[in-house]
């Protein structure tokens, strides 16, 4: 046994694990609007909420995952004391496949299902590229019509809208895998050849990235990045690889399916987007919606459409760069993954946003959502302190508001800080001279900052605002002032 003083010896680094994220009140404020507002949006349109737990066994994840030997590889991952092993959810999708297969019989059909929370992958960490993150999905399993995935296109422009999303500033894109098909048999590749299939849909996958040069080396021989990284090609010629990429280019993807309607009407491509076209038209949605045959989501599980919301917000880094949002949601049909557990056809589709990706996007594009901190009490006399919390409890019960006391033993000077850092908008000071007249002195916090700034160092200029900002009021009147102070029209939005 160690002793005590041996154990003082040993100071754990405090440090978080690589691709995890701390988040306090703002960023968390903002992620869950955003997924009360999804959510909400998804409830209207007739989904059913639904929580499975974040562990699923490793087995019913299956091969949609990296397939690997050790069940760690993709996935954070633990064995049982039943020697069965268990991870942490990679996706919302899997869970609801397993829970729909578990309750079959149970369940309406279709099942329409809504969900939000956090999900797990055990992938290498970079900027902007979490271990950790929310999503807010939802999912309709046992429709098979393209009507379903066209529902699931509106439905997702909606749910921008109603997180932040100005209109305008979103595309809803689509295409669907049998469009690929369609383009191998084009080209005259074998319908059998999967290697081929998968290696052009990653090379397509990558199209705004690396632009057609760099994809036309990864349909060919390979390419090699700028590390000397070598990727192999899918191997086809110069010929297929132009027949591939030109229909990739085409200005209207959907002409030039028809004008190659013996491939694409082989595959089920153009009647498939068709319908969605036409379904999208009558739910309004045409405005955002369009046709992206470069669209073909990284995921090997997508069967038939696929779509991707991109944002188009214009904004800037701290040098002046334009930034780029990208992608902050998508999915698609997956007709075979409830059919694992089932072992017959269920066709499935769905959609879904990342939550953490999408309220980064909009904090940095200054479309943050607003965040009050507590109304903060602070006892400046310390034998007030007794009073302090009953108007604390006072304010918490008469406004539906968050206020608390500060507890600390520091002076006035570094309370008033600390009100400031819990992004306090009012504070109510009770000190000697407050408590021995019945009174309470109010400041407003959010106009406070707001002349502070104006008036800059002229500290005379804020002086003569100072009585904007600070009223001391009988404590009877206490609650009425901060209501007041909140209800300023200067303080909407502030936080």
């Amino acid at each position: 046994m160690s002793s005590p003083a041996s154990s003082a010896e040993f100071r754990p680094k405090a440090r978080r694990p690589r691709g995890f994220m701390d988040r306090r009140g703002a960023t968390l404020a903002q992620e869950r609007a955003i997924v009360d507002k999804v959510l909400a949006v998804y409830q209207s349109w007739g989904f059913e909420r639904l929580e499975t737990s974040a562990f699923e066994y490793a087995d019913a994840l299956g091969k949609f995952l990296p397939d690997q030997d050790r069940p760690n590889e993709g996935v954070f991952a633990l064995q049982d004391d039943d020697e069965q092993w268990m991870a942490l959810r990679y996706d919302l999708t899997a869970p609801l496949a397993r829970f729909v297969a578990e309750n079959y019989d149970a369940l309406p059909k279709p099942y329409r299902r809504c969900a939000a929370g956090p999900v797990w992958r055990n992938e290498k960490p970079g900027p902007g590229r979490f271990r950790e993150f929310w999503q807010c999905d939802a999912d309709t399993v046992g429709a098979a019509s393209p009507a379903a995935d066209a529902e699931m296109i509106a439905m997702a422009g909606e749910a921008l809208e109603a997180a932040g999303v100005p209109a305008g500033k979103f595309a809803l894109k689509y295409s669907s895998r049998r469009a690929l098909d369609g383009v191998l048999r084009l080209a005259g590749v074998a319908a059998d050849d999967t290697r081929t299939r998968l290696t052009v849909l990653r090379a397509i996958d990558k199209l705004d990235r690396l632009g057609a040069d760099g994809v036309r080396a990864l349909l060919g021989a390979g390419r090699k990045d700028e590390s000397g990284d070598f990727t192999p090609g899918a191997g086809l010629s110069a010929a297929q690889a132009e027949t591939v990429l030109g229909f990739f280019a085409a200005k209207d993807a959907l002409a030039a399916m028809r004008a190659n309607e013996a491939a694409f009407a082989a595959t089920g491509a153009l009647a498939e987007l068709e319908q969605i076209a036409a379904t999208l038209d009558r739910l309004g949605a045409a405005g955002f919606a369009r046709l992206d045959p470069s669209i073909v989501r990284g995921l090997e599980y997508y069967t038939g459409a696929v779509f991707e919301a991109e944002l188009l917000i214009e904004t800037t880094d701290e040098a002046g760069r334009p930034v780029r949002f990208g992608s902050v949601g998508g999915g698609g049909r997956y007709d075979d993954l409830v059919s694992r557990f089932k072992g017959q056809p269920i066709p499935a589709t769905g959609f879904s946003i990342g939550v953490s990706r999408l309220a980064a996007a909009l904090a940095h594009a200054g479309a943050e959502a607003a965040f009050d901190g507590p109304i903060v009490v602070l006892p400046f006399d310390a034998e007030a302190m007794a009073e302090c919390f009953a108007i604390a409890r006072e304010l918490r019960v008469r406004l539906d508001r968050p206020a608390e006391v500060y507890l600390g033993g520091s002076g006035p000077k570094a309370q008033l800080k600390y009100a400031d850092k819990r992004g306090a908008p009012v504070a109510v000071i009770i000190g000697t001279d407050e408590r021995a007249a019945g009174q309470a002195t109010v400041k407003d916090l959010v106009l406070g900052a707001s002349l502070a700034a104006k008036a800059g160092d002229d500290r005379e200029a804020y002086a003569a605002l100072r009585e904007k900002v600070q009223v001391t009021v009988p404590r009877a009147d206490l609650v009425a002032q901060v209501a007041r102070m909140l209800a300023a029209p200067h303080a909407e939005g502030a936080r």
